[in-house]
């Protein structure tokens, strides 16, 4: 049976299992902690990073976006990637560059400004990601997704990324100048599908 490493909180890996769900595809889940990495995952993918994911055939999957990109193409019953793909990688890399780059360094001042206490929150940083989030903010005034009136692969691709912004200022978000925002990672956040891959598991242990 293919197995997936992973770890519960980390947006880049519920993209992956969000992908493997909808697809209906079987695997066995192996839950983790990033700081104690098992020596089986790191052999598999000496990189270090969740998700990780080994088919059947023991081929890896090392990117979350490739292997919700693969869980899809084995089967897309939502069709979430009937829409402009151009238009989705467009945002997905964008989120994946830019907006995660400050989003890191708002959140986790400490790790990147030694006169930053651990718990403070940059906020020039939250300012340039907030450059994203109003192009974001643009689309979702217009539509009710970032592609239109159906969800796609960009809203779940980015969307986790989302929820993580939103957790580091939660009183400050609420009044955010981005309410359609708001509305649509509600929406996502509160979404059975969401809920279910956020489920916990036992911490995987060699037998």
């Amino acid at each position: 049976m293919a197995i997936l490493w992973s770890f519960r909180r980390c947006p880049y890996a519920m993209r992956g299992r969000m992908g493997l769900k909808v697809s209906g595809l079987a695997y066995e889940h192996r839950e983790i902690i990033l700081r104690d990495k098992p020596q089986e995952m790191l052999e598999a993918s000496p990189k270090g990073t969740v998700p990780v994911f080994i088919k059947d055939n023991g081929e890896i999957i090392e990117e979350s976006l490739d292997l919700l990109n693969w869980a899809l193409s084995q089967h897309d019953p939502l069709e979430w990637l009937n829409c402009d793909l151009d238009a989705a990688n467009l945002y997905i890399t964008a989120n994946d560059t830019d907006f995660k780059y400050h989003l890191d360094r708002y959140k986790y001042a400490s790790r990147y400004n030694v006169d930053a206490k651990r718990g403070d929150a940059d906020l020039s940083h939250r300012a340039e990601a907030e450059r994203h989030i109003q192009k974001l903010e643009e689309a979702l005034s217009v539509n009710s997704y970032l592609l239109g009136e159906t969800q796609s692969i960009a809203d779940i691709a980015i969307f986790p990324f989302m929820r993580q912004f939103s957790n580091v200022e939660p009183d400050w978000w609420k009044i955010a100048p981005y309410p359609q925002t708001r509305k649509w990672l509600a929406h996502h956040v509160e979404s059975d599908l969401f809920k279910s891959i956020m489920k916990k598991h036992p911490l995987w242990a060699a037998s």
